[in-house]
């Protein structure tokens, strides 16, 4: 297996523990935070949706700088319109990865604001770390839901909520 068809098939697998973790939020508890210094529910869910679109991102760009970019996170009233962000991200990011190479993945890719560098990684790593993202932030949603007496689903196997049979 080549480093595209393993990050295609990494994208794959969490995309369905992703989906089913978004699939839990409730509808009236997307402004919902469990402190004053955490994100509401709907500002977390619509990150971790938006999150497979780095994929293009860092494939087409040279980098993010924070200090002149333009960006509103787009906005969701339900669990539906979060689904969907996720489902139209997930399409952008296997689509660029489906047209991908091995030496797109080499050049850098730097994350700043002005002139303050925040990381400079290559492309390929640049995509890992918005995976790992997606990984840290679906386990705080989890923390959330858990708050709210959800039931967690499983990720990597089975949760307090849904053991295996």
């Amino acid at each position: 297996m080549n480093i595209i068809e393993s990050l295609t098939a990494e994208m794959d697998m969490e995309s369905s523990t992703t989906r089913k973790m978004l699939n839990r939020i409730p509808d009236d508890k997307l402004d919902w935070q469990p402190h004053p210094k955490s994100m509401p529910m709907r500002t977390l869910a619509v990150h971790i949706a938006e999150l497979p679109s780095w994929v293009p991102m860092a494939l087409h760009t040279d980098g993010i700088d924070f200090a002149v970019m333009d960006y509103a996170p787009t906005h969701v009233d339900t669990t539906a319109d979060v689904l969907a962000l996720f489902e139209k991200s997930l399409a952008e990011g296997k689509a660029a990865l489906s047209t991908a190479t091995a030496a797109d993945l080499e050049p850098m890719f730097t994350l700043r604001e002005g002139d303050t560098i925040f990381s400079t990684e290559t492309k390929g790593e640049t995509i890992r770390m918005a995976y790992s993202q997606t990984v840290h932030h679906r386990a705080q949603l989890g923390v959330y839901l858990r708050l709210l007496d959800i039931p967690i689903p499983g990720s990597y196997g089975p949760s307090a909520d849904e053991p295996w049979t």
